[in-house]
């Protein structure tokens, strides 16, 4: 086992892996920008390390100053959280040059599933289920309309090296294809330095299913069952649950077992999450995701296992501690992240947290790491904390969210607390009735 973790983060992330640190008895070590210096993760961390001024570029995505803070403390291993480095293969490949272990996995793997384009590849080879569409990016036009007209309209046109819904463009018609083509080009060069694209079939409404995986590196791999990510905005999360109301035990048995192997064969170690298109009974996937996810708690609360103790354990070559025939579901899991943003248009609110209180009593649970006289940079994410509630069924679940709504107050700043509220009411989010649009045309109504 390690005997110091540097934790490569900040925020809720950084304070959830230092929890789980403290619990395995292993000392750590925080990094943190100058803007950060008042967090919580760096008032509990055994050592802490200031490596620059606000901007991420000079703090947190500075790979020279998180090595060097690795060399001065004398730690082990580099938990990255999520966002900032945690998929990025060249700090992997510095930090084993350095002979510090990356929790998480090979280099390699993250180029791989770092190139949506390759990811599809692979995930073919490995036997899951992909969209229709191009086997690699397209060239021009011409060829854009042929794989258009044999897979059939609507089409969306995606970023191989995209995310966060940049540099995706859908196309109804043929006349709509060229103009979304060169968009999405161009806003894929902008953002990511790649302008290079791919053609997909667009599924009308779909839900966003993902499943959580592990791996031992040995050829071993299990999957810790899927959570619904459909609740977006923006192609961002905002509601996730475990599991998905969507499914029934033989889907969920089917794809977990499709995706447990996939991860074994492909000799992959650590956390990851394998994300899908799910419409009409089918399954398509859309991209992988090389560690720990935001709503990795709900996965928890179903399963009681900690994934961060499970990463940790893995990275240092203990293997995996359960066999997939020990993990068992329990219940139901709703997240919802709160964000610092107006409800409505979300416009970030950074500024000072006057009063903190968060809810309390069985089946709840709030990942945070802002407090009381707390000040909310405006230079990061706007997560501020994550509300995650168990029940033994999704009935009982809700009922208990609606009530710790109710008694979540984050005073000072405006908070995506009211939205919430608003959601936990409707019935078509009680049905557990909605798809990756639903939220959006919501939000569009209530303008």
């Amino acid at each position: 086992m390690f005997q110091k973790i540097l934790i490569a983060n900040r925020g809720e992330i950084a304070l959830r892996v230092l929890r789980a640190c403290k619990e395995l008895g292993i000392q750590t070590v925080v990094v943190h920008s100058t803007a950060d210096s008042d967090a919580m993760h760096v008032r509990l961390a055994d050592e802490s390390v200031c490596i620059g001024p606000p901007p991420s570029r000079e703090s947190y995505l500075n790979i020279h100053q998180i090595v060097a803070a690795c060399e001065i403390t004398g730690a082990d291993a580099v938990h990255p959280g999520y966002g900032f480095l945690s998929e990025n293969a060249k700090f992997a490949d510095i930090l084993a040059a350095h002979n510090i272990t990356f929790i998480g996995p090979s280099g390699d793997h993250i180029r791989i599933m770092g190139d949506k384009i390759e990811a599809k590849r692979t995930a073919k080879r490995l036997g899951i289920p992909v969209v229709p569409g191009s086997d690699g990016a397209i060239s021009d036009e011409k060829e854009a309309k042929r794989i258009a007209a044999a897979i059939g309209y609507p089409v969306i046109i995606k970023a191989s090296a995209g995310g966060g819904g940049r540099g995706m463009k859908v196309a109804r018609t043929e006349a709509d294809l060229e103009v979304a083509l060169q968009t999405a080009k161009s806003e894929a060069g902008a953002a990511f330095g790649d302008d290079a694209v791919y053609i997909e079939k667009y599924l009308e409404k779909p839900r966003h299913i993902e499943l959580q995986v592990f791996g031992d590196g040995a050829g071993r791999g299990v999957h810790f069952g899927e959570r619904d990510c459909s609740l977006q905005r923006r192609h961002q999360k905002v509601w996730e649950e475990a599991n998905s109301p969507a499914l029934n035990a033989e889907e969920r048995a089917r794809i977990g077992g499709i995706c447990a192997k996939a991860i074994a064969d492909l000799g992959y170690s650590g956390a990851g999450t394998i994300e899908f298109l799910y419409e009409n009974g089918e399954f398509y996937f859309i991209e992988m995701n090389t560690r720990l996810q935001v709503e990795h708690p709900v996965t928890e609360a179903i399963t009681g296992i900690d994934l961060v103790h499970e990463q940790i354990r893995v990275a240092s070559g203990g293997g995996l501690s359960v066999k997939q025939e020990d993990i068992k579901f329990n219940g139901h899991a709703i997240e919802c992240r709160v964000n610092a943003e107006d409800p409505r248009t979300f416009t970030p609110s950074p500024g000072t947290i006057t009063h903190f209180h968060t809810p309390g009593g069985l089946g709840i649970r709030v990942d945070s790491g802002v407090y009381s006289g707390y000040r909310i940079p405006p230079y990061y994410d706007s997560l501020i904390g994550k509300l995650i509630v168990h029940g033994r069924n999704r009935v009982e679940c809700m009922m208990r969210l609606r009530r710790a709504l109710d008694e979540f107050v984050v005073d000072g700043i405006k908070t995506t607390l009211p939205l919430f509220r608003d959601l936990v009411g409707n019935p078509d989010i009680a049905n557990g009735d909605y798809d990756i649009h639903w939220l959006e045309k919501y939000l569009a109504k209530e303008e």
